[in-house]
């Protein structure tokens, strides 16, 4: 009676017929060229057929050796697919924020998402651009802006863009009671890359010479150090003002279209551990 093969050696022959050379099979599966050979010679003799014409340059298929390569390979399919149904499904996350977002507001918060859903894996990748779900292998994604944002992607508002104006407690004193951000117009003022200080304050004699970035984070960073008053959303400074390490001077209260954005494609079916993160967000940001 014929003896089934053993399973290491159908994965060395099936590796050599797809590869049509044994090189390349010993270093698909991380063994050597003549253990690949030597299997496949043992199982030849086992089955009592030749499975490959032995040339010059590489390996050609008997007719019997094709014939037994497709069965080969659909068993081995079986058994891939049968063993993944066995492993627990992978909870991995990646999400996709801008840089100063993340650094300011969501890393911090981070740790208690870790321990309130230990199973999933978050990658978070810093981005200002707009995530293409199909290519960036990005699951959720959260911008600022207004809605409608491209054809395909669905936006859940986070939160609504208020800015308000901060510095460091030393530098607050110094500047004394504020009524107006007009008020403002004689201070050091640090821009962003939005530069937004001329949509509140008309006519302002030092914004040449007030410091730039190109980052929000780092403006924030500046107004820490003492370095003026800077301009950014409220749901940045939160945290920072909460502590008491910087000082909110003034608020814009006006709604806006314009804000943060939970942002995932229209095509794709939310998972389960992407509406856990939305939910989460969504609690954080107070809503």
């Amino acid at each position: 009676m014929l003896k089934n093969p053993n399973l290491n050696a159908l994965k060395m022959f099936d590796a050599a017929a797809r590869h049509l050379n044994f090189g390349l099979a010993a270093e698909e599966l991380n063994l050597t060229q003549g253990a690949v050979a030597q299997q496949v010679r043992k199982l030849e003799q086992e089955l009592d057929v030749k499975l490959f014409h032995r040339l010059a340059r590489g390996l050609a298929l008997t007719e019997a050796g094709k014939n037994y390569s497709g069965a080969v390979r659909k068993a081995m399919k079986i058994i891939e697919q049968a063993t993944q149904k066995l492993q627990v499904p992978s909870k991995k996350l990646r999400l996709s924020v801008p840089p100063s977002l993340a650094s300011k507001w969501l890393v911090p918060r981070l740790k208690s998402f870790n321990q309130t859903y230990p199973e999933i894996k978050v990658e978070i990748v810093a981005s200002e651009t707009l995530a293409d779900f199909e290519t960036d292998e990005v699951d959720l994604a959260i911008r600022m802006g207004q809605p409608p944002f491209t054809m395909g992607l669905i936006a859940q508002p986070l939160a609504a863009q208020m800015l308000c104006a901060i510095c460091n407690p030393d530098f607050a004193t110094r500047v004394g009671k504020i009524n107006e951000v007009e008020d403002l117009i004689n201070c050091e003022l640090i821009h962003d890359h939005h530069s937004q200080w001329s949509d509140f304050i008309t006519d302002l004699p030092n914004t040449v010479g007030g410091m730039k970035f190109n980052q929000t984070a780092l403006a924030m960073d500046a107004a820490l150090n003492g370095q003026g008053v800077a301009l950014v959303p409220y749901l940045l400074a939160q945290g920072e003002i909460a502590n008491g390490r910087l000082v909110e001077l003034w608020r814009n209260k006006k709604p806006s279209r314009t804000g943060y954005y939970i942002i995932r494609s229209e095509m794709r079916k939310v998972q389960p551990n992407q509406q856990t993160m939305i939910d989460w967000l969504l609690m954080q940001a107070g809503n």
